[in-house]
Formats: C-alpha cells, structure tokens, sequence
C-alpha cells in the first residue's frame, strides 16, 4: 500500500508530535508509516503518485494575517501549499486539511477568509448538512456531534463550486468538499481529550484566549465527550488507501 503523507505547520514538538501521533493512530497506521513534513521548514517536492492521500494538520499560522506580519517560514508554507494544491485540486487528488486547511483550501478555491466567526480553543457541536450526511467521508457520523476546535479566522463565503458538509452556530463552514475528493475541515479530526490539553498548554500564549483562562478550557473540554470525528479519519485512509 502507498502510505499517507502528513503535512504539519507546527514548530512547538509537543503539539506536533501530538498531532502526528494522533493522525496515525486515527487513521490506523503505524506512526512510523505516516511520513510527515513540516512546511516552511522543510521542501515540498511531492509526487501524488507515491501517496495514497494527503492530510494537512493546523498550527499557529493564520492565512488572513497581513503578509507583512507574516514570518518567511510561515510565507514559505503557503507557496508551498498553493503549489500542491494547484496540482490536488486538478487531478482530484486525495486530501484533507484540518482547521489551517480551511484557511488554505478555502482562499485558493476562491473562497473568503476573514475572522468574522472564530470559536474559542474547546469542544464545539458540529452539524452535518445534507450533503454532508450523504458524504462517504462522514458515514457513521450522527447529524450533529462533538468536536474539538478554536481559531482565529474562518470561511466566511464558501467558492462558488465547493459542497458545504458541516456547520455550526458560530462558524457558518466546519467542513466542505471541492471535486470528490478533496475535503477541509474547521474542527480537528484528529483531536481528543489528551490532544486537546496539549494544544491548550503549548498555545496559551499564541492568542487564541488568555492564560489564565488555560484551566477552564481543560475544564470545559473534560465535560464533553468527543469521539465521533475521528472517524472522519477512518474513513479516508479506508476509502483511499492504494
């Protein structure tokens, strides 16, 4: 089988070994056997050819930040990722971006980035849209669920072309599909309880909330329990492996 390629924007180790962990263990791989490259760091000379599919994680990058306040890794990240996505996009290629992916998928389809609808760093109710529901990616999923999210920015106006999945109260698109193949998602797939903490401590100075408020997220992450996304995960790496 062609394995899966994960791609991550996370410079802090804790987070991003964290999210590789997770991504194999969800997608049921070895996480020996889920490459990883970090963009802005790394080069991405990529053939879709070698890969099954693609997955790209979130981080601390924010695509609506002014390019000036943008630092050359982060820069870096995106050409990259326009490039790819160039690529994914026309051959209908296997993919799905989690939360940044959003942010990347969603500006290079012509879409509207802004931070009119973020959603605090914790678990968040999820609802499939009837397309979504009918989604081979989604199957197994229940109309509406927990997940866990939190960002700055998010898909205000979806492109034209693109098939909404999931919303929510506060953030209008939590996932869409362009093609039939290549999917983004606001929320984590990836995330569960022990994930969730780890993004809480490794980001509680990045923005997202105060510090001080650190111990209530957890709190409040605790009390919901979260485990329908990861079967998103599942669900690709069955349906696409090769």
């Amino acid at each position: 089988m062609k394995p899966f390629l994960l791609l991550s924007i996370r410079a802090e180790p804790a987070a991003a070994d964290d999210e590789h962990a997770a991504f194999a263990r969800f997608l049921g791989v070895e996480r020996a056997d889920l490459p990883r490259i970090q963009l802005g760091v790394e080069p991405l000379d990529v053939s879709l050819d070698d890969w099954s599919g693609i997955l790209l994680g979130g981080g601390s990058f924010t695509y609506s930040d002014d390019v000036a306040a943008k630092s050359p890794a982060q820069q870096r990240a995106e050409a990259d990722l326009w490039g790819l996505l160039d690529r994914v996009v026309a051959a209908d290629f296997p993919f799905l971006g989690a939360c940044y992916g959003i942010g990347t998928l969603g500006s290079h389809q012509g879409g509207l980035i802004d931070r009119s609808h973020p959603e605090p760093v914790g678990p968040l109710s999820v609802t499939l849209t009837d397309a979504g529901a009918d989604d081979p990616l989604f199957a197994g999923l229940p109309r509406d669920f927990a997940a866990y999210g939190g960002h700055k920015e998010a898909l205000t106006v979806l492109p034209g072309h693109a098939v909404r999945l999931a919303t929510s109260v506060a953030c209008p698109v939590q996932a869409f599909r362009v093609g039939a193949n290549v999917y983004a998602t606001q929320f984590h797939p990836e995330l569960d309880l022990a994930g969730i903490e780890t993004r809480i401590e490794t980001y509680a100075t990045y923005g997202y909330f105060a510090p001080e408020e650190s111990g209530a997220l957890r709190a409040a992450s605790r009390a919901v329990a979260v485990s329908h996304p990861m079967t998103i995960l599942g669900n690709f790496a069955r349906r696409y492996a090769r």
